[in-house]
């Protein structure tokens, strides 16, 4: 199989087992922290080479269930009201903090759908962009393109404020 072909293959593959390729999930959190993409391999434990070939396709898996999980929580804690606000000091401890830890990984520790931790975390953040109403609009916006997205939408657009 020729090399296009085998890279939109594992394109395909990350798609089916990520939600999207992970070059995409990769560069938002680069863009989040600041950090180069070595950087971001340091704190995930891979390797700098090893992070590129997945983000290009050339790799279809991250085949260390803990860089997963460190992965994840670095997704997760892009939506704390610290590191979103941006503060250097807050994106150091939180890439620190995923650095340090030493996930475990089951099936019960790495939710499909979410969890009610998640929507604690998310759902104020997005109220705090936008209302309910603005919520609502957006949902339906995306919502034949990227259903889960204008679903988790609907749901913070009818959380009331506190």
């Amino acid at each position: 199989m020729e090399d296009h072909k085998i890279v939109q293959r594992n394109l395909a593959l990350q798609r089916e087992w990520y939600g999207e390729p992970l070059g995409d999930r990769v560069r938002r959190l680069v863009v989040a922290f600041s950090v180069s993409q070595a950087q971001l391999a340091d704190v995930l434990g891979i390797s700098a080479p090893m992070l590129s070939q997945v983000m290009s396709g050339r790799r279809a898996k991250i085949g260390n269930p803990s860089v997963l999980a460190r992965m994840i929580m670095l997704e997760r804690k892009v939506l704390t009201p610290d590191v979103a606000s941006g503060s250097p000091d807050a994106l150091q401890r939180a890439l620190e903090d995923v650095r340090q830890s030493k996930p475990t990984v089951s099936r019960d520790s790495l939710p499909v759908n979410g969890s009610a931790d998640d929507e604690a975390v998310v759902f104020p953040f997005l109220r705090r962009l936008a209302d309910g109403r603005e919520l609502s609009q957006a949902a339906d916006v995306l919502g034949e393109d990227f259903p889960a997205l204008a679903e988790l939408l609907r749901r913070a657009g009818k959380v009331r404020d506190a």
